[in-house]
């Protein structure tokens, strides 16, 4: 059985989410912020690459929803500062995992309905025969 790419990125997107929510209460402002700089940066390229060679048009969208939340987990940590900046951390941590949440969920319902047609269509075949 082979993984799938978009539900291995969608973990590795929800990782990122909880490691920023933990580094925006555990480290200080300035250097949460550099740190939700590196990361968002690092997940918009991510999202960018993924999004330019995927051929789904959901599998776009998803990704499409959490490079924007990564731009502007990106812009926010360039222009906020102090407490404010630890709480926008936080807050777009959490937005990034929900985001995750339900690419992978829509992930699933796809394949769940293609799975059932599969065992409807072999049930219906094997009954004729």
């Amino acid at each position: 059985m082979k993984l799938s790419s978009r539900f291995a990125l969608d973990i590795l997107f929800l990782v990122a989410g909880a490691f920023l929510a933990v580094t925006a209460m555990a480290f200080t402002a300035p250097m949460a912020g550099w740190i939700a700089f590196g990361v968002s940066t690092g997940l918009a390229v991510l999202v960018l690459t993924t999004t330019a060679f995927s051929r789904r048009s959901s599998q776009r969208t998803g990704h499409a929803l959490i490079g924007l939340v990564a731009l502007w987990s990106l812009v926010a940590a360039l222009v906020f500062s102090g407490t404010v900046l630890t709480w926008v951390i936080f807050a777009d941590a959490i937005a990034l995992g929900v985001a995750a949440i339900a690419d992978l969920t829509a992930h699933e319902i796809a394949e769940e309905n293609v799975v059932h047609r599969l065992e409807v269509t072999h049930a219906a075949t094997q009954a004729a025969a």
